[in-house]
């Protein structure tokens, strides 16, 4: 079995490309190749540069591999579509020329399901119709990922947006077809939306493709879900903890992995504030020596 361990800027507080708190990109680079990574993701598109030959010479510089890239944008917005496939494109153009294989696609923040993160008895559900329009929105990008781009598209589930719960999950799952898109697997968001992500991972490993490796710390988890805390709030307030601290059973993750034969890339994602006086370097570091004390 060959796992190899990444990292992404979202770890260095990086959601959005113009967010002026953003560190620079090549201090990204340098941390996370110094904490002991061998890959890192694109992050959102336009953090990095987009020309090749510059983002080239600097992840060659650190040794580091570029894994994958997201589409973190409005999916479940039928008039963000110029914004969605205008994501797609660039990040597909950035990972073709870098040889990586993974795009994962996410349906951001909706202020509609924002209070109800974590909460899957309470969210307000898409009308039919809305739904059918979203699942397309979707298979449309994956379609073209995977066809026109050769990439490996993964769909990932996401705390405060439409894709948010299980069930929601095994039915986008259900309606595209596999041939073009495959299961990207956060264990965190799959924990913060109240399910089992071990159990999930059993049942669904022949169709993921690409693991993100996030912990969750059940007594922020708690708090935040009885008070409809929005989604960034909560990640100020330390919810996505480090590796091994939290609710989600590592040990059981990888032996899940092990026993399906998963090869490929597990990246670390622990979504911080960026305005907090933290050191997302120490935690990189901390979350790569606990993976290797579990035997990853």
């Amino acid at each position: 079995m060959t796992i190899r361990i990444g990292n992404a800027p979202c770890s260095w507080g990086v959601e959005f490309a113009g967010d002026p708190r953003n560190p620079a990109w090549r201090s990204v680079l340098k941390d996370c190749a110094a904490a002991g990574y061998t890959g890192i993701e694109l992050g959102p598109v336009g953090f990095m540069p987009e020309d090749p030959v510059e983002l080239g010479e600097a992840l060659a510089e650190h040794e580091l591999h570029l894994i994958g890239g997201v589409v973190f944008r409005p999916f479940h917005d039928p008039e963000a579509w110029d914004d969605v496939l205008d994501g797609a494109v660039r990040t597909c153009k950035a990972l073709v020329a870098h040889g990586a294989q993974h795009l994962v696609l996410i349906d951001s923040i909706s202020p509609r399901r924002a209070p109800t993160a974590g909460r899957a008895d309470a969210a307000e559900q898409m009308r039919a119709s809305e739904w059918t329009a979203y699942r397309d929105r979707i298979a449309q990008i994956a379609r073209m990922g995977s066809e026109e781009y050769g990439l490996t598209v993964g769909i990932h589930a996401h705390a405060a947006g439409f894709l948010d719960f299980e069930p929601e999950l095994d039915r986008l799952l259900s309606e595209v077809s596999e041939d073009i898109l495959k299961i990207c697997f956060d264990t965190g968001h799959h924990s913060y939306a109240g399910f089992d992500p071990v159990a999930f991972m059993a049942r669904n490993m022949d169709r993921i493709s690409y693991m993100h490796f996030k912990d969750i710390d059940p007594v922020v988890k708690a708090d935040v879900i009885a008070k409809g805390t929005g989604f960034y709030e909560a990640c100020g307030q330390g919810i996505f903890c480090n590796l091994g601290q939290g609710d989600v059973r590592f040990e059981a993750v990888r032996k899940v992995l092990l026993d399906h034969g998963f090869e490929g890339w597990c990246t670390v994602e622990q979504d911080c504030d960026p305005t907090l006086d933290v050191r997302p370097v120490d935690d990189a570091v901390a979350n790569r020596k606990y993976l290797e004390n579990i035997g990853f």
